[in-house]
């Protein structure tokens, strides 16, 4: 097994890939395009969807390889454990309709074995096991093949372990669409089975996982049968972190060389060391998990997303404000996230120059969030303090869930933080009331925000389509209507509405309102084709056309042409023809963060 860092990793990866006959290309930004089911960029698939859909072409090719940024808040809760992590780099290598199963497995086993030095007898693998009965809808089919390759490569049945659709699946990512069987592959640390039933997967720690390669070869319909899709992708992942973690033999992934610098800043500002042990390591993770995930969001070069109340914006926000809340067990000094921002960035922006380009309006950003939030804390505190003096002046000693409850949701105070200041007034609290109530709270969430986000690319494209044509038509608008200072900084579409933000300082007019609308439905009416070429972004610049020129490109970008109305390079699925679009029709404008407005708009019938 070979110690390596992470640039080490990266570039290790890459070269072998290439060697494949994969094309590098850049990692997306980590704010999806067009794509509403989902706030961030989560894993390294996501923004090459279109692709492995086949509704177009890649301009590098049909072998890809690249290192994904991406964001999961879903366990934001878990963080301060050995592992769990909200940004982590995801490694991935593709075939869009090239080679498949035999490829893959291969070359999965190749750089695991002589690239990362694994011996092949730490090796054990899952594949799909099968599911249904054959003739019977929903039935797919054991994936035997993938068995029979690890078979020719020396893996013994017996660390062949089958597993159902929970652990060995894909996809569809919507009710309906492609989808298949994955193999995944593990690790054996050495370590003592937890019990007979033992095996990858099991959570015990003996096995981790390292290695994920999806076959989409399959296709759900409405029906919920499974029939072959005509077309066979090959999607794979490694985390760069978890790779790392393993390869150094470090504990966990905060003891890596990716975190050193990090905690080595967290704990120069630390001017108190917790009594609970556990408190204390769990804070110094949050701390430097969230402020890495924080930074990277702040600097990512689509922009748009600054701490707020609704969707990506609010997940930012609580990531910063959990990162103050368990900076104070520490006793670290406000101003810390401005600090710890400039390390990330010196960390990464050989890699990810977007961190150095961005980190002033950054750090600008944090300080004023960090600011709000040590305001929020203080009256937090002494809120508690009313309740402690109530408490005492009634001879009673512990604080209701409820009342725990209400710090933790309106000042945002952990249950960790209210169990410190009881314990210092030697007073209790009610625990389990508190998780009871947290418990409706999150029930309740999840009922309001379940319809949230629907749709999306897999699931309307036709529809997603026209909303993302209409984008390019509403900037050409904008551009021409305010001028050319007023530039894309984010999308959002979903089924019924689409969502532009874009730079200006103040609130359009009516009369700039109709303008804008009165383009837009001028050029629909034209019946303007949308054309497609493949070139490079110094010629697109050449040609004047619009893009996030802060952004990474590959060699070869697709410029969409409507005429002589706009050039932009985009990756999204266009209409043929203006005429498709229907009607143009502006709903709502509106502030989205400082020095940006927000247009909220639909479309009408064909």
């Amino acid at each position: 097994m070979n110690k390596l860092t992470a640039d080490e990793l990266r570039e290790m990866y890459l070269s072998f890939f290439e060697s494949k006959g994969h094309k590098r290309i850049p990692g997306a930004s980590v704010i999806p395009e067009n794509d509403p089911t989902v706030l961030f960029t989560t894993a390294g698939m996501h923004p090459l969807v279109p692709y492995l859909m086949g509704a177009m072409e890649h301009p590098a090719g049909t072998r890809l390889t690249d290192v994904q940024k991406c964001i999961r808040t879903g366990d934001i809760d878990a963080v301060g454990d050995s592992a769990h992590l909200t940004f982590f780099e995801m490694l991935g290598n593709w075939s869009l309709n090239d080679y498949f199963k035999k490829e893959a497995i291969s070359w999965s086993y190749e750089f695991l074995t002589t690239k990362l030095g694994f011996s092949p007898d730490q090796l054990s693998v899952t594949v799909f096991k099968g599911e249904g009965v054959e003739g019977e809808s929903g039935y797919i089919p054991a994936d035997e093949e993938a068995v029979e390759i690890w078979k020719s490569l020396g893996i013994p049945d017996e660390r062949i372990y089958r597993l159902p659709r929970e652990d060995n699946w894909w996809g569809p990512a919507g009710t309906t669409g492609p989808c298949g069987p994955d193999t995944e592959m593990f690790i054996d640390t050495g370590k003592e089975k937890c019990g007979p039933d033992c095996r990858p997967g099991c959570h015990c720690g003996k096995f981790i996982e390292i290695w994920n390669d999806v076959f989409m070869q399959y296709n759900k319909n409405a029906d919920g049968a499974f029939e072959p899709l005509g077309r066979h992708n090959v999607d794979t992942g490694m985390g760069v972190e978890r790779t790392i973690c393993m390869m150094s033999g470090a504990a966990t992934v905060y003891d890596t060389e990716i975190f050193a610098p990090i905690m080595a800043k967290i704990d120069e500002l630390s001017t108190v060391t917790p009594e609970d042990a556990e408190l204390a390591l769990k804070s110094r993770r949050i701390v430097a998990d969230h402020m890495r995930t924080a930074t990277f969001i702040l600097c990512d070069p689509k922009g748009g997303v600054k701490p707020g109340n609704i969707g990506a914006n609010y997940v930012l926000r609580r990531l910063i404000r959990r990162a103050v809340r368990y900076s104070r067990f520490l006793g670290i000094a406000p101003g810390f996230t401005v600090k710890l921002a400039e390390v990330i960035c010196e960390k990464y922006k050989h890699v990810y120059p977007e961190l150095a380009e961005n980190l002033a309006t950054c750090k600008s950003d944090l300080e004023a969030e960090e600011n709000r939030f040590n305001q929020t804390l203080d009256k937090g505190a002494a809120m508690f303090a009313k309740v402690a003096e109530q408490l005492k002046a009634h001879n009673q000693t512990q604080i209701s869930g409820k009342t725990a409850f209400k710090l933790y949701d309106t000042f945002g105070y952990p249950l960790e933080m209210t169990l410190e200041l009881a314990k210092e007034q030697g007073l209790e609290v009610d625990v389990a009331g508190f998780e009871e109530a947290n418990r409706k709270h999150q029930e309740l969430s999840r009922t309001t925000s379940a319809g949230s986000f629907k749709a999306g690319l897999q699931d309307n494209s036709e529809v997603v389509t026209r909303m993302h044509t209409a984008t390019h038509l509403l900037h050409a608008a904008l551009h021409k209507v305010l001028g050319p200072t007023a530039n894309q900084k984010g999308s959002n579409i979903t089924a019924e509405r689409l969502r532009f933000d874009f730079t200006w300082p103040e609130k359009m007019t009516d009369a700039q309102i109709a303008e804008v609308e009165k383009l837009v439905n001028g050029w629909i009416e034209q019946g303007i084709d949308v054309t497609k070429k493949l070139t490079t972004v110094e010629e697109a610049k050449a040609e004047g056309a619009v893009a996030l020129f802060g952004a990474k490109y590959g060699e070869q970008v697709s410029l969409y042409s409507i005429g002589e109305v706009s050039k932009e390079i985009c990756c999204g699925p266009h209409v043929e023809n203006t005429k498709e679009l229907g009607s143009f029709k502006i709903q709502k404008e509106q502030s989205s963060s400082a020095g940006v407005r927000r247009i909220k708009a639909v479309i009408g019938n064909m």
